[in-house]
Protein backbone atom coordinates (compact mmCIF):
# COMPACT_ATOMS: atom_id res chain seq x y z
CA UNK A 1 0.00 0.00 0.00
CA UNK A 2 1.27 3.76 -0.85
CA UNK A 3 2.36 5.78 1.70
CA UNK A 4 0.78 9.08 2.33
CA UNK A 5 3.03 10.85 4.46
CA UNK A 6 5.96 10.67 5.48
CA UNK A 7 8.18 12.55 8.36
CA UNK A 8 11.78 13.10 8.50
CA UNK A 9 14.56 15.01 10.28
CA UNK A 10 14.94 18.50 8.86
CA UNK A 11 16.96 18.38 5.70
CA UNK A 12 20.02 20.45 5.07
CA UNK A 13 20.79 21.91 1.33
CA UNK A 14 24.78 20.76 0.83
CA UNK A 15 24.79 23.20 -2.90
CA UNK A 16 22.70 26.53 -2.91
CA UNK A 17 23.20 29.85 -4.97
CA UNK A 18 21.15 32.61 -2.93
CA UNK A 19 22.74 35.55 -5.23
CA UNK A 20 22.65 38.94 -3.25
CA UNK A 21 19.96 41.91 -2.81
CA UNK A 22 16.31 42.10 -4.05
CA UNK A 23 16.84 38.36 -5.81
CA UNK A 24 18.40 36.54 -2.59
CA UNK A 25 15.34 38.23 -0.43
CA UNK A 26 13.33 37.05 -3.15
CA UNK A 27 14.40 33.04 -3.33
CA UNK A 28 15.93 32.97 0.16
CA UNK A 29 11.92 32.09 2.19
CA UNK A 30 11.85 28.79 -0.55
CA UNK A 31 14.90 27.49 1.06
CA UNK A 32 14.51 28.81 4.40
CA UNK A 33 10.57 27.14 5.22
CA UNK A 34 12.52 23.52 4.04
CA UNK A 35 16.13 23.46 5.25
CA UNK A 36 17.92 24.10 8.10
CA UNK A 37 21.22 24.75 6.69
CA UNK A 38 22.92 25.74 3.83
CA UNK A 39 26.24 25.56 2.24
CA UNK A 40 26.17 28.85 0.38
CA UNK A 41 27.83 29.61 -2.84
CA UNK A 42 30.39 32.17 -2.91
CA UNK A 43 30.19 33.29 -6.82
CA UNK A 44 28.97 36.56 -6.40
CA UNK A 45 30.51 39.64 -8.34
CA UNK A 46 32.77 40.52 -6.71
CA UNK A 47 33.52 36.66 -5.42
CA UNK A 48 33.67 36.02 -1.86
CA UNK A 49 37.18 35.05 -1.69
CA UNK A 50 38.18 36.51 1.82
CA UNK A 51 37.18 36.44 5.53
CA UNK A 52 35.83 39.65 5.55
CA UNK A 53 33.41 39.54 2.51
CA UNK A 54 32.19 36.06 3.99
CA UNK A 55 30.83 37.59 7.04
CA UNK A 56 29.30 40.34 5.47
CA UNK A 57 27.27 37.90 3.17
CA UNK A 58 26.11 35.94 5.61
CA UNK A 59 24.88 39.35 7.87
CA UNK A 60 23.20 39.89 4.48
CA UNK A 61 21.51 36.77 4.31
CA UNK A 62 20.00 36.28 7.94
CA UNK A 63 18.78 40.40 7.92
CA UNK A 64 16.85 38.99 4.72
CA UNK A 65 15.31 35.65 6.35
CA UNK A 66 11.35 35.95 7.06
CA UNK A 67 10.51 36.68 9.92
CA UNK A 68 10.69 33.36 12.36
CA UNK A 69 12.90 31.52 10.08
CA UNK A 70 15.70 29.27 11.92
CA UNK A 71 17.72 28.49 8.80
CA UNK A 72 21.20 28.89 9.39
CA UNK A 73 23.64 29.60 5.84
CA UNK A 74 27.31 28.02 5.96
CA UNK A 75 29.83 30.00 4.01
CA UNK A 76 32.22 29.12 1.50
CA UNK A 77 35.22 30.68 0.30
CA UNK A 78 35.90 30.95 -3.91
CA UNK A 79 38.97 30.18 -4.64
CA UNK A 80 41.33 31.75 -6.82
CA UNK A 81 45.13 31.64 -8.02
CA UNK A 82 45.79 34.26 -5.75
CA UNK A 83 44.00 32.45 -2.31
CA UNK A 84 46.59 32.60 0.56
CA UNK A 85 46.12 29.32 2.76
CA UNK A 86 46.51 31.28 6.29
CA UNK A 87 43.09 33.47 4.90
CA UNK A 88 41.51 30.03 4.19
CA UNK A 89 42.96 28.56 7.75
CA UNK A 90 41.85 31.65 9.47
CA UNK A 91 38.17 31.64 8.58
CA UNK A 92 37.71 27.94 8.43
CA UNK A 93 39.08 27.94 12.29
CA UNK A 94 37.36 30.74 13.42
CA UNK A 95 33.92 29.11 12.08
CA UNK A 96 33.26 31.43 9.27
CA UNK A 97 33.72 29.43 6.32
CA UNK A 98 33.17 25.71 6.14
CA UNK A 99 34.41 24.76 2.56
CA UNK A 100 35.86 26.56 -0.12
CA UNK A 101 34.99 26.08 -3.89
CA UNK A 102 36.83 25.61 -6.74
CA UNK A 103 35.31 26.90 -9.81
CA UNK A 104 37.61 26.21 -13.03
CA UNK A 105 37.62 29.94 -14.14
CA UNK A 106 35.24 30.11 -16.45
CA UNK A 107 33.19 27.03 -15.92
CA UNK A 108 29.69 28.43 -14.96
CA UNK A 109 27.97 31.78 -13.89
CA UNK A 110 30.64 34.31 -12.49
CA UNK A 111 33.35 31.82 -12.72
CA UNK A 112 35.44 33.98 -14.84
CA UNK A 113 37.86 34.72 -11.50
CA UNK A 114 38.27 30.29 -10.65
CA UNK A 115 41.37 28.45 -10.89
CA UNK A 116 43.22 28.76 -13.83
CA UNK A 117 45.49 25.62 -12.82
CA UNK A 118 44.69 23.16 -9.67
CA UNK A 119 48.23 23.13 -9.39
CA UNK A 120 48.28 26.87 -8.83
CA UNK A 121 46.50 26.32 -5.44
CA UNK A 122 48.44 23.40 -4.46
CA UNK A 123 49.38 25.26 -1.30
CA UNK A 124 45.97 25.91 -0.47
CA UNK A 125 44.68 22.19 -0.77
CA UNK A 126 47.58 20.94 1.17
CA UNK A 127 46.56 23.17 3.95
CA UNK A 128 42.94 22.36 3.51
CA UNK A 129 44.11 18.70 4.01
CA UNK A 130 46.01 19.18 6.99
CA UNK A 131 42.80 21.04 8.27
CA UNK A 132 40.31 18.87 7.63
CA UNK A 133 38.81 21.58 5.94
CA UNK A 134 36.04 20.30 2.77
CA UNK A 135 37.02 21.17 -0.96
CA UNK A 136 33.77 21.77 -2.81
CA UNK A 137 34.08 20.81 -6.97
CA UNK A 138 32.99 22.07 -9.72
CA UNK A 139 33.87 19.13 -11.64
CA UNK A 140 34.36 20.35 -15.02
CA UNK A 141 37.08 21.18 -17.78
CA UNK A 142 36.94 24.05 -19.54
CA UNK A 143 39.37 22.67 -22.54
CA UNK A 144 37.24 24.05 -25.82
CA UNK A 145 38.48 20.93 -27.53
CA UNK A 146 36.74 18.95 -24.73
CA UNK A 147 32.90 17.90 -25.62
CA UNK A 148 30.68 20.16 -23.30
CA UNK A 149 28.83 16.39 -22.75
CA UNK A 150 32.20 15.01 -21.73
CA UNK A 151 33.73 17.93 -19.27
CA UNK A 152 32.78 16.05 -16.28
CA UNK A 153 34.71 13.01 -17.18
CA UNK A 154 37.46 14.34 -18.52
CA UNK A 155 37.13 16.32 -15.37
CA UNK A 156 37.91 13.20 -13.03
CA UNK A 157 40.51 11.79 -15.34
CA UNK A 158 42.75 14.83 -15.35
CA UNK A 159 42.37 16.52 -12.83
CA UNK A 160 40.46 14.94 -10.05
CA UNK A 161 41.82 11.66 -9.52
CA UNK A 162 45.28 12.88 -9.52
CA UNK A 163 44.45 15.05 -6.86
CA UNK A 164 43.15 12.19 -4.73
CA UNK A 165 46.04 10.39 -5.50
CA UNK A 166 48.53 13.25 -4.10
CA UNK A 167 46.15 14.14 -1.19
CA UNK A 168 44.40 11.28 -0.14
CA UNK A 169 43.46 12.88 3.00
CA UNK A 170 41.39 15.74 1.65
CA UNK A 171 37.87 15.69 2.37
CA UNK A 172 36.51 16.53 -1.43
CA UNK A 173 32.48 17.07 -2.23
CA UNK A 174 31.82 16.54 -6.14
CA UNK A 175 29.12 18.40 -6.29
CA UNK A 176 26.23 18.02 -8.67
CA UNK A 177 27.46 14.97 -10.01
CA UNK A 178 25.74 14.30 -13.57
CA UNK A 179 27.11 11.36 -14.91
CA UNK A 180 27.76 7.26 -13.84
CA UNK A 181 31.90 8.42 -14.25
CA UNK A 182 31.28 10.75 -11.41
CA UNK A 183 29.09 8.01 -9.76
CA UNK A 184 31.52 5.23 -10.23
CA UNK A 185 34.37 7.47 -9.08
CA UNK A 186 33.08 8.53 -5.96
CA UNK A 187 32.19 4.89 -4.78
CA UNK A 188 35.38 4.25 -5.65
CA UNK A 189 37.14 6.35 -3.21
CA UNK A 190 37.45 6.59 0.55
CA UNK A 191 34.67 7.85 3.28
CA UNK A 192 36.29 11.76 2.15
CA UNK A 193 35.27 12.11 -1.19
CA UNK A 194 31.30 12.30 -1.79
CA UNK A 195 29.17 14.16 -3.88
CA UNK A 196 25.43 16.15 -4.09
CA UNK A 197 22.71 15.02 -6.20
CA UNK A 198 20.60 17.74 -7.97
CA UNK A 199 16.71 17.65 -8.21
CA UNK A 200 16.49 18.69 -11.65
CA UNK A 201 19.26 16.35 -12.42
CA UNK A 202 17.47 13.06 -11.13
CA UNK A 203 14.54 14.51 -13.23
CA UNK A 204 15.64 15.52 -16.55
CA UNK A 205 18.13 13.94 -19.25
CA UNK A 206 19.67 16.06 -21.92
CA UNK A 207 16.31 15.99 -24.32
CA UNK A 208 14.85 18.14 -22.05
CA UNK A 209 16.60 20.84 -23.46
CA UNK A 210 15.31 20.36 -27.00
CA UNK A 211 11.69 19.26 -26.44
CA UNK A 212 9.42 20.96 -28.88
CA UNK A 213 12.22 23.70 -29.69
CA UNK A 214 15.09 25.26 -27.62
CA UNK A 215 14.32 24.98 -23.75
CA UNK A 216 16.66 27.61 -21.68
CA UNK A 217 15.00 26.99 -18.51
CA UNK A 218 16.48 23.54 -18.75
CA UNK A 219 19.90 24.89 -19.18
CA UNK A 220 22.28 24.22 -15.93
CA UNK A 221 25.46 23.52 -16.09
CA UNK A 222 26.68 20.90 -16.03
CA UNK A 223 24.32 19.82 -18.53
CA UNK A 224 22.15 17.10 -17.88
CA UNK A 225 23.68 13.85 -19.93
CA UNK A 226 22.28 10.90 -21.35
CA UNK A 227 19.28 8.77 -20.02
CA UNK A 228 21.79 6.31 -19.18
CA UNK A 229 23.46 9.07 -16.91
CA UNK A 230 20.32 10.16 -14.94
CA UNK A 231 19.41 6.89 -14.10
CA UNK A 232 22.76 6.03 -12.57
CA UNK A 233 22.59 9.36 -10.60
CA UNK A 234 18.89 7.68 -9.28
CA UNK A 235 20.41 4.49 -8.31
CA UNK A 236 22.94 6.17 -6.37
CA UNK A 237 20.43 9.13 -4.64
CA UNK A 238 18.52 6.12 -3.56
CA UNK A 239 20.42 3.48 -2.43
CA UNK A 240 21.27 4.56 1.04
CA UNK A 241 25.18 4.47 0.27
CA UNK A 242 26.37 7.49 3.00
CA UNK A 243 28.72 8.60 0.27
CA UNK A 244 25.57 10.71 -1.35
CA UNK A 245 23.57 13.37 -0.49
CA UNK A 246 21.12 16.42 -1.21
CA UNK A 247 22.02 19.33 -3.10
CA UNK A 248 19.72 21.34 -5.23
CA UNK A 249 22.25 23.73 -6.83
CA UNK A 250 18.96 25.57 -6.90
CA UNK A 251 20.49 28.89 -8.98
CA UNK A 252 17.51 31.89 -9.82
CA UNK A 253 18.28 34.13 -12.96
CA UNK A 254 15.92 36.57 -14.19
CA UNK A 255 13.45 35.45 -17.05
CA UNK A 256 15.32 37.87 -19.35
CA UNK A 257 18.78 36.74 -18.65
CA UNK A 258 17.29 32.91 -19.53
CA UNK A 259 15.65 33.89 -22.25
CA UNK A 260 18.34 36.18 -23.99
CA UNK A 261 21.23 35.36 -26.48
CA UNK A 262 23.82 33.54 -24.59
CA UNK A 263 21.33 33.34 -22.13
CA UNK A 264 22.62 32.32 -18.51
CA UNK A 265 23.02 28.80 -16.79
CA UNK A 266 21.02 27.28 -13.61
CA UNK A 267 17.81 26.00 -12.44
CA UNK A 268 15.84 27.52 -9.67
CA UNK A 269 14.35 24.28 -8.30
CA UNK A 270 13.80 25.18 -4.35
CA UNK A 271 10.14 25.92 -4.56
CA UNK A 272 10.00 22.45 -5.04
CA UNK A 273 12.94 20.72 -4.29
CA UNK A 274 12.05 18.51 -1.46
CA UNK A 275 8.91 17.47 -3.10
CA UNK A 276 10.79 16.90 -6.25
CA UNK A 277 13.60 14.52 -4.50
CA UNK A 278 10.43 12.59 -2.47
CA UNK A 279 8.43 12.15 -6.12
CA UNK A 280 11.69 10.67 -7.06
CA UNK A 281 12.04 8.21 -4.31
CA UNK A 282 8.92 7.16 -4.59
CA UNK A 283 8.82 6.21 -8.13
CA UNK A 284 11.94 4.20 -7.15
CA UNK A 285 10.09 2.09 -4.28
CA UNK A 286 13.29 4.30 -1.57
CA UNK A 287 10.73 6.39 0.33
CA UNK A 288 12.42 4.99 3.44
CA UNK A 289 16.06 5.95 2.01
CA UNK A 290 14.93 9.40 1.56
CA UNK A 291 15.96 11.05 5.48
CA UNK A 292 19.26 9.30 4.94
CA UNK A 293 19.87 11.12 1.93
CA UNK A 294 18.25 14.54 2.31
CA UNK A 295 18.80 14.66 6.51
CA UNK A 296 21.94 12.12 7.70
CA UNK A 297 24.25 11.64 5.25
CA UNK A 298 25.56 15.58 4.23
CA UNK A 299 25.48 16.15 8.20
CA UNK A 300 27.80 12.98 8.28
CA UNK A 301 30.20 13.85 5.86
CA UNK A 302 30.87 17.77 7.89
CA UNK A 303 30.85 16.59 11.21
CA UNK A 304 27.70 18.10 11.97
CA UNK A 305 24.84 16.88 14.33
CA UNK A 306 21.98 15.91 12.01
CA UNK A 307 18.51 18.82 12.48
CA UNK A 308 16.34 17.71 15.58
CA UNK A 309 13.37 19.09 14.46
CA UNK A 310 10.97 16.91 11.68
CA UNK A 311 9.29 17.84 8.46
CA UNK A 312 6.56 15.99 6.88
CA UNK A 313 5.25 15.19 3.50
CA UNK A 314 2.09 14.37 2.64
CA UNK A 315 0.76 13.06 -0.54
CA UNK A 316 -1.13 15.81 -2.05
CA UNK A 317 -1.79 18.02 -5.29
CA UNK A 318 -0.19 21.51 -5.73
CA UNK A 319 0.94 23.34 -8.90
CA UNK A 320 4.89 24.70 -8.70
CA UNK A 321 4.09 28.46 -9.32
CA UNK A 322 4.78 30.01 -12.88
CA UNK A 323 7.06 32.54 -11.36
CA UNK A 324 8.20 34.24 -8.73
CA UNK A 325 9.06 38.07 -8.50
CA UNK A 326 12.41 39.12 -7.59
CA UNK A 327 12.40 43.36 -7.47
CA UNK A 328 11.74 44.69 -11.06
CA UNK A 329 12.46 40.85 -12.54
CA UNK A 330 10.94 37.97 -12.12
CA UNK A 331 12.20 34.01 -11.81
CA UNK A 332 10.65 31.16 -13.34
CA UNK A 333 10.98 28.02 -11.01
CA UNK A 334 11.60 24.34 -11.72
CA UNK A 335 8.76 22.43 -13.38
CA UNK A 336 6.83 25.57 -13.47
CA UNK A 337 2.88 25.30 -13.86
CA UNK A 338 3.27 21.41 -13.26
CA UNK A 339 1.50 19.36 -10.62
CA UNK A 340 4.09 18.02 -7.53
CA UNK A 341 2.34 14.59 -5.80
CA UNK A 342 4.06 15.81 -2.69
CA UNK A 343 3.46 18.72 -0.32
CA UNK A 344 5.11 19.98 2.54
CA UNK A 345 2.98 20.62 5.28
CA UNK A 346 3.13 23.99 6.49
Amino acid sequence: MARDSLTLRRPDDWHLHLRDGAMMKAVLPFTARVFGRAIVMPNLVPPVTGVSAAEAYRKRILKALPKGAKFTPLMTAYLTDATAPDEIERGFKAGVFTAAKLYPANATTNSARGVTDIVRIDKVLERMACIGMPLLVHGEVTDPAVDVFDREAVFIERILAPLTRRLPKLKIVFEHATTRDAIDFVRAQGPNVAATITPHHLVISRNALFQGGLRPHMYCLPVAKREAHRLALRRAATSGETKFFLGTDSAPHPIADKEKDCGCAGIFCAPSALETYARVFDEENALDKLEAFASLNGPRFYGLPPNEARVTLRRETWKVPAKIKAGSAAVKPFLAGEEMGWKLTA
